[in-house]
């Protein structure tokens, strides 16, 4: 039972999702058997980030509104252990590096 309730889980992240800082939007939907998030919209273009660039990858289902994956950070360009937790229509995404000791999270508002 639990097998099939990930697919619907991870549907609830499905969409445009705008960061608390106002500096960008990201749109997720699924890639494969996952969820993908790329960037849709940056108040900044000239940055590092780039519009279409994919920065979670692999986000899947780990426990009800939560997701792990991979997390890439245009700013520095790595890539980190990533999560993301749903609660209503507020996402907060984590990167982390040594095995999750040092972690940086963002928070984001459903934009669509």
């Amino acid at each position: 039972m639990l097998g099939f309730s990930g697919p619907t889980l991870a549907q609830d992240v499905t969409g445009t999702w705008l960061r608390d800082s106002g500096a960008s939007r990201v749109r997720f939907q699924k890639c494969g058997e996952a969820m993908c998030g790329t960037i849709a919209w940056l108040k900044d273009p000239t940055g590092p980030a780039k519009l279409g660039q994919r920065i979670f990858y692999d986000m899947k289902p780990d426990g009800t509104g939560k997701w792990s994956g991979s997390a890439f950070n245009p700013e520095d360009g790595k890539t980190y252990s990533g999560t993301m937790t749903l609660a209503g229509d507020a996402l907060t995404t984590s990167g982390c590096v040594l095995g999750g000791l040092i972690c940086r999270s963002v928070k984001w508002s459903r934009s669509n």
